[in-house]
């Protein structure tokens, strides 16, 4: 049974219906959306520009560029998204590239492993050369297999070898589901409420001290997460998962 959910036919299915799911969402929830002033800034000012999120909200993540990012002025024309090697992202792979967003396949999300396997050296090679070229590419710094909501070195590497920026940027939506896997991975329901927070843009070089680019990161991201749930109409003092969705 998991060797026919793995199957080519079942992956192209897989994609087509996860991105309906996908453009369904981003037409139909009732956004709100908070700091887009400081994030359109730090985009306009830069060739490209690395968006940091959570795993968990990765059903969502398309709805902030097709909502807002791909409109702003600025020199970045393109968006693109890092996904895993493993047969689950072969789908959100195919669904994402219907969307117009260019997959990049590989696991950034630790030196380590990225010299070993899963495409980690080509994936990073590639997202810096589209970031240097115009592109905004997406991150799930805890991705692709955690701890949860907790910022691995790949995002903060990739900004700095580029030179850009890094974006928080967090969704949530009410109602949803949220499933038993090891992100609690979100799945939201059209017509629902939802909102959109870009965090403080976070400046980046070479000589930066990653440890405290991570640390920055963790506490943006955190806080743009929290405010994005609030907005959603989750308790403040709730933490995401520990609610009935």
């Amino acid at each position: 049974m998991k060797s026919l959910f793995r199957s080519k036919p079942m992956t192209i299915l897989l994609g087509v219906l996860i991105w309906g799911w996908m453009s369904l969402i981003a037409r139909s929830v009732r956004w709100k959306v908070e700091g887009e002033g400081p994030a359109r800034a730090a985009w306009a000012s830069h060739k490209g520009i690395v968006i940091a999120a959570w795993h968990s909200r990765i059903m969502v993540l398309p709805s902030g560029w097709h909502r807002n990012m791909k409109h702003w002025p600025g020199e970045i024309r393109d968006g693109a998204m890092l996904v895993s090697l493993s047969p689950d992202g072969e789908a959100v792979t195919r669904a994402i590239a219907h969307l117009g967003l260019h997959p990049i396949r590989g696991s950034a999300g630790n030196k380590k492993k990225a010299k070993k396997d899963k495409g980690g050296i080509r994936a990073i090679a590639e997202a810096v050369k589209l970031l240097k070229s115009g592109t905004a590419v997406c991150i799930t710094p805890d991705g692709p297999r955690g701890p949860a909501e907790i910022v691995s070195p790949g995002a903060i590497m990739i900004a700095q070898r580029a030179g850009v920026p890094l974006l928080p940027y967090a969704l949530s939506v009410k109602p949803a589901t949220r499933l038993s896997t090891w992100d609690r991975l979100i799945i939201p329901y059209p017509f629902a409420r939802g909102a959109i927070v870009y965090g403080e843009p976070l400046l980046v070089t070479r000589e930066s001290d990653p440890q405290e680019i991570r640390a920055e990161l963790q506490k943006r991201l955190d806080e743009a997460t929290q405010r994005a749930d609030m907005l959603a109409g989750y308790a403040h003092e709730t933490k995401p998962g520990s609610e009935t969705r």
